[in-house]
């Protein structure tokens, strides 16, 4: 899907499922249907020369996962890892990727009306994985297409080159 089919997607008359999940003090929401499984943060085997935000892989039942830690792919902060950090699996594309977020809070159901569209910013500032903003009462969801960010500068990761 691309982001100017889930930016649109508000003005559809269905409701969207979404994944909710904490970088820093921000949440954010992924559509549900891209999410395989959540698991704990475990031991990754690095990859040398891999980027900063490549923690490494892990062997997921016979299957080799890259595992994104998100906080430092969109800048936010040094990690930490505890009892709350969760590896969401994802499948896209048919690839499997892991992403390391701080927290997973719930799936949240979001009507057409409580999306609005994604704020225009500096065009300094890369905001091409947005697709909008959430509202659910006092809370703000910031949300993404995953496909962008994960595909987008420096990752490549559904590229099919990658794969090989």
């Amino acid at each position: 899907m691309t982001a100017s089919h889930m930016r649109s997607a508000g003005t559809h008359d269905s409701a969207h499922e979404v994944l909710s999940f904490k970088l820093g003090n921000e949440e954010y929401g992924i559509p549900i249907q891209k999410v395989q499984e959540l698991r704990g943060y475990d031991t990754v085997t690095q990859i040398a020369n891999a980027p900063a935000h490549l923690k490494g892989v892990i062997n997921l039942r016979g299957t080799i996962v890259p595992i994104i830690d998100m906080r430092i792919r969109m800048r936010l902060g040094t990690p930490t890892y505890d009892q709350f950090t969760v590896v969401i699996i994802l499948n896209i594309a048919g690839r499997v990727i892991g992403m390391v977020v701080d927290s997973v809070s719930d799936v949240i159901v979001l009507q057409p009306s409580q999306i609005k569209p994604a704020p225009d910013m500096h065009p300094g500032v890369d905001t091409g994985y947005l697709t909008g903003i959430g509202t659910i009462d006092d809370r703000m969801l910031i949300l993404i297409d995953i496909d962008c960010l994960l595909d987008g500068e420096g990752m490549g990761l559904l590229r099919t080159e990658a794969a090989a």
